[in-house]
């Protein structure tokens, strides 16, 4: 009796191994969905800190624009082709040209000289004319490329400035 009495004790006491093996596919099973979860979350903040760079780049450019735009000495020019559309800004020491082709953004500067790419990836660009009582103001509605297929937020943007030359 009493060896009967010891192995239901030891029997309490310890682990079978079927327990063992309960226990190990558990914690598998967790970590595998921890770690899925992980690099959800990793991709999602590389997709993030990318539109967001992404975003301030079109700020800026359209704030260069609206600048331009203001500073326009006499009617601009606004054409639309087939492979590229551009936008002629006068100012009194040349014009600034902004092109928009095989989606790049380039802004052409007065002196003629240096021509920089403002934006990359751009999916629309239109700048056109809106007339208004005794001004043109114009509106630039600009889309960039989602970064996701499936994207969670469109990169659209919108930019009007008034120009200081009346309407014809």
């Amino acid at each position: 009796m009493k060896i009967h009495a010891s192995n239901q004790a030891s029997r309490k006491r310890g682990l079978s191994l079927v327990e063992c093996l309960v226990y190990i596919s558990m914690s598998l099973v967790v970590l595998g969905i921890a770690s899925s979860v992980f690099y959800r979350c990793w991709d999602n903040s590389k997709h993030l800190r990318r539109n967001a760079g992404d975003v301030v780049q079109a700020l800026h450019a359209g704030e260069l624009w609206r600048a331009d735009i203001r500073s326009a000495t006499g009617p601009m020019e606004s054409t639309h082709g087939e492979a590229a559309a551009q936008l002629r800004i006068p100012r009194t020491n040349g014009a600034v040209v902004y092109t928009f082709a095989n989606g790049e953004l380039h802004r052409q500067s007065a002196d003629g000289v240096s021509d920089q790419v403002l934006l990359t990836r751009v999916k629309s660009s239109r700048m056109q004319p809106d007339a208004r009582r005794q001004v043109t103001a114009w509106r630039w509605e600009l889309e960039l490329q989602p970064v996701q297929k499936k994207p969670q937020m469109l990169p659209l943007f919108t930019f009007e400035s008034v120009s200081g030359t009346p309407v014809k």
